[in-house]
């Protein structure tokens, strides 16, 4: 959160591939020094927690460059298709690197599976390296960054369906991980089984959004933002679900759907952002719209175990549903 605004002002004065090689490097450092600590038995909570902070710093600047990256290469026509194949990409990294994870941790031990993902992000780096650039457009003489911040926000502050949205998803975002990351295996653990479902409840998720980026690579909607906006009221039925709960199956398909239906809205969001801001402002704007969305998630996942203590679990998982469709 500290980041991200700079890296989006960064990724816009700078070429952005450079920009992301540098935020690889810095992960790779971090995740090495960390895999260094955990094999040899000499890791503390505070040294760990200042190489995740360095990481997401990393991820601050990688963020804003990446999403602007892909749409500064690609035509008009083919934004939406590219878009949603780099998602597919993120997304089926996500779901297949915390099952390779998971398998290499039982195997060769945590410390080997970090100084691994240290490798991945030097490998990730120099691919990065080798891009060819030539064809997207230069960037423009760097100013100041607090003028460059102030521009960015400008471009946000005066469409008001871009910062309405990026005002709902503060806390839409909030709910939903309050309900995943707390509530969900608690619920899991005591009604469905234990981790094993919960993980296929997630991995149901993950597999939704590989479906919706499929679909956004075939389908252009005609009024994008509505279409989004439509999506937006699916992600209340996974709190809906937990607070029930429903069996395993209802939960999984209920997740699938979630994945679908947020991929089909990260797709129209983007290229919506693509139509309305200029290309060389777009990392600016994006770095607000993930400040935004991240923005609550700190305090909603530290309030969520007194509230569940305050009104019991499921009326805080109730609580959570409203509040994302509302």
């Amino acid at each position: 959160m500290l980041f991200l605004l700079i890296g989006g002002a960064v990724a816009d004065r700078l070429p952005r591939h450079r920009v992301m090689v540098a935020a690889n490097t810095l992960n790779c450092l971090s995740q090495g020094a960390l895999a260094a600590l955990v094999l040899t038995g000499d890791a503390t909570l505070w040294q760990m927690a200042v190489l995740a902070g360095v990481g997401g710093a990393g991820q601050a600047f990688f963020a804003p460059a990446a999403e602007g990256m892909v749409l500064s290469s690609v035509t008009g026509e083919q934004a939406s298709r590219a878009f949603a194949f780099f998602r597919m990409g993120v997304n089926g990294a996500n779901i297949g690197g915390g099952a390779l994870g998971g398998a290499l941790i039982t195997t060769v031990g945590p410390g080997w599976v970090l100084a691994i993902d240290a490798a991945a992000f030097a490998l990730a780096g120099a691919l990065r390296a080798f891009l060819d650039v030539s064809g997207a457009p230069a960037c423009g003489p760097g100013g100041r960054l607090l003028r460059e911040l102030a521009e960015g926000w400008r471009e946000v502050a005066g469409r008001p369906s871009l910062w309405s949205i990026v005002g709902q998803f503060a806390v839409v975002n909030a709910m939903v991980a309050a309900a995943e990351s707390v509530y969900g295996p608690q619920v899991a653990e005591d009604h469905l089984g234990g981790a094993g479902p919960w993980g296929i409840a997630l991995a149901a998720f993950g597999a939704g959004t590989l479906g919706g980026g499929l679909l956004m690579t075939r389908w252009r909607p005609r009024r994008m933002l509505l279409v989004g906006t439509v999506c937006v009221f699916p992600l209340a039925l996974p709190s809906a679900a937990l607070a029930v709960p429903l069996p395993m199956a209802g939960l999984a398909s209920v997740m699938f759907l979630c994945g679908v239906t947020v991929e089909v809205f990260g797709v129209c969001w983007m290229m919506t952002l693509h139509q309305e801001i200029p290309e060389d402002r777009f990392s600016r704007v994006s770095a607000y719209d993930w400040f935004g969305s991240v923005a609550m998630l700190p305090v909603a996942t530290a309030l969520a175990g007194p509230t569940e203590h305050l009104v019991g679990r499921s009326a805080a998982l109730s609580g959570c549903s409203a509040r994302s469709y509302c």
